[in-house]
C-alpha cells in the first residue's frame, strides 16, 4: 500500500473546526488521573507491590524501567493498565512484582518528575487495561473562534468518531511503515515493539474504516451491524431495526461498533458485513498479517461520548474537564472542537 494512501485526516461530524489553540504550553495544562474502578486485594505480604505514581513530563515505559531498576528486577515484573501522557501531569498504578518476603523501601526511589503517592502489596499484579476511566483536566491557550468552539462543545454529547490518537502510529507514520514490513517476512524480535506494531496497525485500519463509514453514513445503522451495551463489553448483532432498537440507539443505550481486525468469526451480518468484507478486501495484505501474528478479532465502539463534563471559559482560554472510558484518547474529542498546535511544535494535531 501506498504511503498516500495511509490518510489520517480522518471523517469530522461537523466538519473541520474554524477554532484554533494552543495545546500543552505547559505539562500542567494537560492533567490525566486515571480512575481503577475497583478496589485491590491488599495483602500485608503480597507479593505485587502497588504504586500510585504522579509523573510530570515522563512516559508510562520510561517510569516502569525505572522502578525495575531500583527493584533490580526485570522490567517484564512491572505492570500498568494503561499508557499516559508523557507531555502532561499524570497520576496512574503500577504494579511491582517481588518475592513475598523481600522488603523494599519505596521511599528510597528517586526520580526527578515523578512522586509516588501511595505504596500498597497486594496479591495480584495490575493488568492491561483494568482501569475502568481516565479524567482529564486540559487547559487550552489562544483560542479563537469561541462561539463555534462553544457550539460544539453543545454537541458532544451526540458523540465524536472514537478514533485512535495519532500517536498510536508514530512519528511520520513510522509506526506503519515498520508493520508492512514485519507482514512481507522482516523478523522483529523485540516482542514490545512487535506487539506496538501490531496495534498501529489494526488501530490504522479500525480508524479508516470509522472514517468511511461516518462520512457515508453518520450514525445510521444498518442490519447486521454490532451493538455494544454501554458500561459493559457485552454485544449483539441487529436482525432487525424495529422502533425500540432505534430509541436504544438515539438514548445511547447501545452503540454501533466497527472492526479490530484480526483472526476468528466476525458476529457482523447481512448489508453490515457486506461493508466491513468490501473495505478490508482492499487492504488484504493488513489483515493477512494480523491472521499470521495470532491478533484475535474484536470490536470497538464508533462513537465516544465524553462524561461529567464541563469548561471554564474566558477570552482566548478553555480548560476543559472531563472523563473517559480506557482506551479512547481525549484528542478524538479535542479534534472536534478546533484545530490544535502544541506549543513549540509548530504543527497541528
Amino acid at each position: 500500500m501506498a504511503d498516500n494512501d495511509w490518510q489520517m485526516d480522518w471523517h469530522y461530524r461537523w466538519g473541520r473546526p474554524a477554532s484554533t489553540g494552543i495545546l500543552k504550553h505547559s505539562p500542567e495544562d494537560f492533567v490525566v488521573n486515571e480512575v481503577l474502578g475497583f478496589e485491590p486485594e491488599w495483602a500485608e505480604k503480597g507479593q505485587h507491590h502497588w504504586l500510585l505514581i504522579e509523573k510530570r513530563g515522563l512516559n508510562t515505559d520510561f517510569v516502569a524501567r525505572q522502578l525495575a531498576r531500583f527493584a533490580g528486577i526485570p522490567a517484564k515484573e512491572v505492570s500498568f493498565s494503561g499508557l499516559k501522557d508523557r507531555q502532561a501531569v499524570t497520576t496512574q498504578w503500577f504494579s511491582v512484582e517481588l518475592p513475598a518476603t523481600r522488603e523494599i523501601v519505596w521511599a528510597d526511589w528517586v526520580l526527578e518528575g515523578a512522586t509516588i503517592l501511595s505504596a500498597h502489596r497486594g496479591i495480584r499484579k495490575l493488568k492491561r487495561g483494568a482501569h475502568k476511566a481516565n479524567e482529564f483536566v486540559i487547559r487550552i491557550r489562544g483560542l479563537t473562534e469561541l462561539p463555534e468552539f462553544e457550539a460544539r462543545l453543545q454537541k458532544l454529547s451526540q458523540g465524536v468518531p472514537n478514533y485512535y490518537g495519532e500517536q498510536r502510529f508514530g512519528r511520520q507514520r513510522n509506526n506503519l511503515t515498520q508493520a508492512l514490513e514485519m507482514f512481507a517476512g522482516k523478523r522483529i524480535k523485540d516482542r514490545n515493539l512487535r506487539s506496538l506494531l501490531l496495534s498501529s496497525a489494526r488501530s490504522w485500519l479500525f480508524n479508516h474504516c470509522v472514517s468511511q463509514r461516518l462520512a457515508e453514513l453518520d450514525d445510521t445503522a444498518l442490519l447486521g451491524d454490532v451493538v455494544q451495551l454501554s458500561g459493559s463489553h457485552s454485544q449483539f448483532t441487529l436482525m432487525e431495526l424495529d422502533d425500540s432498537i432505534l430509541n436504544r440507539l438515539a438514548t445511547g443505550d447501545i452503540r454501533l461498533t466497527a472492526p479490530l481486525y484480526g483472526r476468528g468469526l466476525s458476529s457482523v451480518a447481512l448489508a453490515a458485513a457486506e461493508r466491513e468484507d468490501s473495505f478490508i478486501a482492499e487492504r488484504q495484505e493488513w489483515l493477512d498479517g494480523l491472521v499470521r501474528a495470532g491478533v484475535n478479532a474484536d470490536r470497538r465502539p464508533m462513537l465516544l461520548v465524553p462524561t461529567d463534563l464541563s469548561v471554564e471559559l474566558s477570552d482566548d482560554e478553555a480548560v476543559l474537564s472531563f472523563s473517559l472510558e480506557t482506551g479512547a484518547f481525549a484528542t478524538s474529542v479535542l479534534r472536534e472542537l478546533l484545530v490544535t498546535q502544541e506549543a513549540g511544535s509548530g504543527g497541528s494535531e
